[in-house]
């Protein structure tokens, strides 16, 4: 039988590979309808936008709220969004319910 603690750390694993499924390449252009209702947010490129999207899932907010405090995560600006409508940019995603995390590719 597994402890308790052997319990979360299995089902952190089993959260961080089904939202890793879940995150894929997407066009900025099929995101402008996430974005007009203001649901979009962009996470800094030192975090990992995997484990981001684990903390909104398991309603960690104290983490949540010190990235928001740090600005390492942030509402889409219109600025950012006509520039990477401008450049089509195709951007990381994965979906949070109710909101779309993105992160700009980071360059190897």
């Amino acid at each position: 039988m597994m402890t308790t603690q052997a319990q979360a750390n299995q089902e952190q694993k089993l959260l961080h590979a089904k939202l890793n499924l879940e995150t894929s390449q997407i066009a900025w252009s099929e995101l402008l309808r996430y974005f007009a209702g203001g649901l979009v947010i962009v996470v800094g490129s030192d975090l990992d936008l995997v484990d981001v999207a684990a903390r909104f899932a398991i309603d960690d907010k104290t983490t949540v709220e010190q990235w928001l405090n740090a600005g390492k995560l942030v509402k889409a600006t219109d600025q950012q969004a006509s520039g990477w409508l401008e450049a089509d940019t195709l951007l990381w995603a994965v979906v949070a319910r109710p909101w779309v995390l993105v992160q700009e590719n980071k360059l190897a």
